[in-house]
């Protein structure tokens, strides 16, 4: 209503000032058209010998020119009452509307109600900030959804080695495993939370983008050998051959975080060696696309199954088939991503083709754009 009340009385004075300027206007030049005339009606009547009678017409036609143009003034004011009101109430209602369902609908999402949206009702201004606010809901439904999947993730993977420590714990009180046994197997676990808290905090960093990174130009040959000589001891002592691919001619610098390349190539590498049965192979296979230089670690293990192929980079998703649960707290592809999408790249699984599976990541490669 005090929309609709703004809207009238702004129309109103509009249409008033109008009215005014034309009256204005119209006794500022219509007199002087109208004595002229009357000036030649009285000529014409003086020359017929009416003098008096001349003079007493002339005024008379006067007073009501000025009386007609205020009449007409005052009774024009009803119909700019009646069409200022019509006007502010047909613009103020999709206006008070669209408040109206705004503020309700903001009241709901600042109570936890993320799923409200807001009807779309034109291509105006209005409509896009219906737009704009369903887009906000969707971003904080994302958010809370995160959160809860967080807190549950958290828990899940917190229970078993609470449940370990205190199992071990009761064996040692009752006397049924030897205290060093014990504290052994209780170190251990405590190492496992400890891992998973890092685990944590870093893809916490990731997400957020504050991983601290220290760009330089590296050699892409240099960074890859260095991780296939980390791991060559791993795959030799499970029996899986470890390749390296390199292109016939010399690949560009990349600029990258050669500590942040490292974590994302163990991950990758240690990836495809738990999932490599023994006597398959693995193969980091460099290449330049595209003024990037692309880093594809491929394997021979099962693959990654089409079900979960979208999930495989989301926190804490671990599938239960053969690429499933074995091993990890399962943020460390989530982290491989940022990383690299820190350093100006991008990580992706690669379509299947064959038997195995192949992750790729690009470093901009120097000189390119």
């Amino acid at each position: 209503m005090r929309l609709f009340l703004k809207l009238f009385f702004s129309y109103l004075l509009v249409v008033f000032f109008a009215e005014l300027l034309v009256v204005v206007l119209v006794e500022s030049f219509a007199p002087r058209f109208f004595q002229g005339h009357v000036a030649r009606m009285v000529h014409m009547v003086s020359m017929m010998g009416g003098g008096v009678m001349a003079e007493a017409l002339k005024e008379d036609l006067q007073r009501s020119l000025y009386s007609t143009l205020n009449s007409a003034f005052l009774a024009s004011l009803p119909l700019a009452l009646g069409v200022s009101g019509v006007i502010a109430f047909f613009t103020s209602r999709k206006f008070t509307r669209t408040a109206e369902m705004l503020a309700e609908a903001s009241r709901k999402v600042a109570a936890g109600n993320y799923r409200v949206r807001l009807p779309v009702l034109g291509n105006d201004e209005l409509s896009e900030l219906a737009v704009h606010f369903n887009r906000l809901a969707e971003a904080l439904a994302r958010i809370e959804q995160t959160r809860a999947e967080l807190i549950g993730n958290v828990a899940h993977e917190l229970r078993t080695p609470l449940a370990a420590l205190q199992g071990y714990a009761e064996a040692m009180a009752d006397g049924v495993m030897p205290p060093d046994e014990a504290a052994a197997k209780i170190g251990r676990e405590v190492k496992a939370m400890a891992r998973l808290v890092e685990d944590l905090a870093r893809v916490s960093r990731v997400e957020v983008g504050t991983v601290p990174l220290d760009l330089a130009a590296y050699e892409p040959e240099s960074l890859a050998r260095r991780a296939v000589e980390r791991f060559a001891p791993a795959f030799q002592e499970k029996g899986v051959e470890l390749s390296l691919v390199l292109p016939p001619d010399p690949l560009p610098p990349v600029r990258a975080d050669a500590e942040r390349v490292a974590q994302v190539l163990a991950n990758l590498l240690a990836n495809a060696l738990r999932f490599t049965p023994e006597g398959g192979r693995v193969r980091l296979a460099l290449a330049l696309r595209d003024g990037a230089v692309r880093f594809c670690v491929s394997d021979t293990g099962p693959g990654v199954p089409e079900a979960i192929r979208d999930r495989i980079f989301e926190r804490f998703f671990r599938g239960d088939a053969a690429r499933g649960r074995a091993g990890g707290s399962g943020v460390g592809l989530t982290i491989a991503r940022g990383l690299v999408e820190a350093m100006g790249g991008r990580l992706w699984l690669e379509e299947a083709e064959g038997p195995g599976a192949t992750f790729c990541f690009t470093l901009p490669a120097v000189g390119f754009t």
